[in-house]
């Protein structure tokens, strides 16, 4: 019999408890093992939880479950750093297994944690703190362990790209997306987090680190959102033939620096990150021997989140059977490229004034800063017009220098979205 102790009951620990249950026999008669959930800590005791709890099973005191001897195996899906560092460390020191969603903990602490569960020799699972059930760090760190990957890149905010696509297909504005995302319940009252690319820089961090073996943390990666995006934008990018997505970014170069970052990006329609709708996530994994391989699948929800921490849960169950643990290894901290550095191709559309004389004052500021224009193309007629510019490949330093100069020309009513081309 392995006993479960579960740090928290909400939309991860409440279907999760159930998985358990419905899977108990299954798994036993798969791994030898009964696996049984002992203990629940929850905050309030008295909310409905969704799902029938058996009398006795919830308490308050989270600190008794990672120091109880009678749990095996704690989970912990309560969320951000404090009191979960505390209660995942001293599960560690008790010789208990742990397995964790916390996305928010791994992408600033991560490493000092793997640390702490090999000094034990027990396993720290996570497979939930990315990517909602699809099994991408499993891949990562034992399928393509041996695999020298260069980059990792998709889509891991299923609320974002659930916004872009009502967006992309229906041509509504990015409020109008938003609310009927916050009222599907795939946003959040404060969607900030999620829109502001902050959810998937912190799971981009960890892909990072994992990915590279070096110690990215959340604060490494670069973070711009989906809020300025506009119907306009869409429809510009959709009629060149691509469709616009919130990536996460992980990049190791040729000189082993790491380039993590997260920022709208127009994807070419021939691509497969493109078709890629609503509220499913999907990664792109690329590696020197490999190739491509793309995983996809359920980004997040209650069912294929603790689906995912069940796997984990049984893998820390069977090692701990064995007397063995998956050791991590160390890491060293990552010299990461900060974003002016990095290049790429971009899209960038202004509103002008249409008279003579305009294209050629626009263009010297792109020659000025070296930044080369692939193809150009004009909307509308006098008296404002907008200009469309698609560059060659430039370094971000430069592109940001044209449009602070292109903002001061007296011909120019606005500047409007940049977006960086990828995957072409």
């Amino acid at each position: 019999m392995i006993r479960i102790g579960v740090l928290g009951c909400g939309n991860v620990g409440a279907p999760l408890v159930q998985l358990i249950e419905a899977q108990a026999p299954a798994i036993e008669a798969r791994t030898g093992l009964r696996l049984e959930v002992a203990t629940v800590a929850v905050r309030n005791l008295s909310k409905d939880r969704g799902i029938p709890l058996p009398e006795g099973l919830l308490t308050r005191d989270a600190h008794a479950v990672v120091s109880d001897p009678s749990i095996d195996v704690v989970v912990e899906v309560i969320g951000g750093i404090e009191p979960a560092r505390e209660l995942i460390t001293t599960a560690l020191a008790n010789g208990k297994p742990v397995v964790t969603g916390n996305k928010e903990l791994l992408a600033n602490v991560g490493t000092e944690l793997f640390a702490a569960a090999d000094a034990a020799g027990v396993d720290l699972l996570f497979e939930a703190s990315v990517a909602g059930g699809i099994p991408l760090m499993r891949a990562l760190r034992e399928s393509l362990r041996g695999e020298p990957i260069t980059r990792v890149m998709g889509i891991v905010n299923g609320t974002t790209n659930f916004i872009l696509t009502k967006m992309s297909e229906e041509g509504a504005e990015y409020m109008a997306a938003l609310t009927e995302a916050q009222a599907l319940g795939y946003a959040e009252r404060d969607p900030t987090a999620d829109v502001e690319g902050f959810d998937a820089g912190a799971k981009t961090a960890i892909i990072a680190t994992i990915a590279f073996g070096a110690k990215v943390v959340a604060g490494d990666v670069y973070h711009e959102g989906i809020s300025r995006i506009t119907a306009a934008d869409i429809a510009v990018a959709r009629r060149l033939g691509y469709v616009v997505k919130l990536l996460g970014i992980a990049e190791q170069l040729p000189t082993g620096e790491v380039a993590v970052r997260v920022h709208p990006a127009m994807v070419p329609v021939t691509h497969p990150l493109a078709s890629v709708r609503e509220s499913y996530n999907a990664v792109f994994v690329e590696g020197r021997a490999v190739g491509s391989l793309m995983f996809y699948g359920r980004g997040a929800g209650g069912s294929p989140t603790a689906s995912a921490v069940l796997g984990d849960v049984i893998d820390a169950a069977v090692n701990l059977s064995k007397g063995t643990h998956g050791a991590i290894g160390t890491f060293g901290k990552a010299v990461t490229l900060p974003i002016d550095e990095t290049s790429a191709e971009y899209l960038l559309s202004l509103d002008v004034a249409d008279k003579p004389g305009v294209l050629h004052a626009v263009t010297g500021v792109f020659a000025r800063h070296g930044v080369s224009i692939r193809a150009a193309e004009q909307e509308g007629n006098a008296p404002d017009a907008r200009l469309v510019f698609i560059t060659h490949e430039a370094k971000e330093s430069a592109v940001q220098a044209t449009m602070r100069e292109l903002r001061e020309l007296d011909v120019v009513r606005n500047v409007g979205g940049l977006l960086r081309v990828i995957g072409a």
